[in-house]
């Protein structure tokens, strides 16, 4: 199970490629923006656990975003990154509302404890959470019946829905129509297989479409797969 979604901001690419790798290893789910601006943008669509916000950016600075992002939002715990250990830098970040500070360089184990105690002290209840699942930027909540393509929610219908968590349930793996329909539709349906061809067309207008990565891909003669 996903243990929440982390936005990093951070405009240095090294960084943010290797807090995603530890992350994501850590068994979160990740999405980077790389300047203050579409952080912002990013931040302010919600459905974050928590948000790595660096506070030297392009555009607009880190503690400008969490200056703006405060006034809508007030419960996403906010830890700032930067390379600057001066107090008053500290004493700002604390008094427009970020939870934590960490100065680089630091150690990952020091960080990924305080996204720990940070969300413990800030995130929902366990309960509440739900099973999440992912793949690339496509974000299911199988409790709240919840989707998003990277910051984007994507209405489904029942059916739509319960297709799409069937295929992330088995990643990459060529699923077979018959497969698709004794599992989504049951074994006891009698109607025509092509329901599934006409409602993975369904969900390539919601999903894929309009989005350059093509996700959900037609092998020829077998079926279908999400994959990269």
């Amino acid at each position: 199970m996903e243990k929440g979604h982390i936005l990093i901001v951070e405009d240095e690419e090294k960084i943010a490629r290797v807090l995603q790798l530890e992350l994501e290893y850590e068994g979160y789910s990740v999405i980077i923006k790389q300047d203050g601006t579409e952080g912002l943008n990013a931040a302010a669509e919600g459905g974050y656990s928590l948000v790595l916000l660096d506070v030297m950016l392009p555009g607009l600075s880190g503690l400008e975003v969490l200056r703006r992002l405060r006034k809508t939002d007030q419960q996403t715990p906010v830890i700032l990154l930067t390379a600057r250990d001066s107090i008053p830098d500290k004493v700002t970040g604390l008094d427009i509302g970020a939870n934590d500070y960490v100065t680089k360089p630091f150690e990952i184990e020091e960080l990924l404890a305080r996204i720990r105690a940070a969300l413990r002290q800030n995130g929902p209840k366990t309960e509440d959470i739900g099973t999440f699942l992912t793949y690339d930027d496509l974000r299911v909540n199988e409790k709240t019946r919840e989707v998003r393509r990277g910051n984007k929610e994507v209405e489904l219908t029942p059916r739509e829905f319960d297709l799409l968590v069937y295929m992330l349930k088995h990643p990459q793996q060529v699923l077979t129509r018959e497969q698709i329909l004794n599992s989504v539709w049951g074994f006891d349906y009698i109607g025509d297989t092509n329901v599934v061809d006409v409602y993975i067309r369904y969900i390539r207008k919601k999903l894929d479409y309009p989005y350059k990565k093509q996700l959900i891909h037609t092998v020829r003669g077998v079926g279908y797969a999400i994959k990269g």
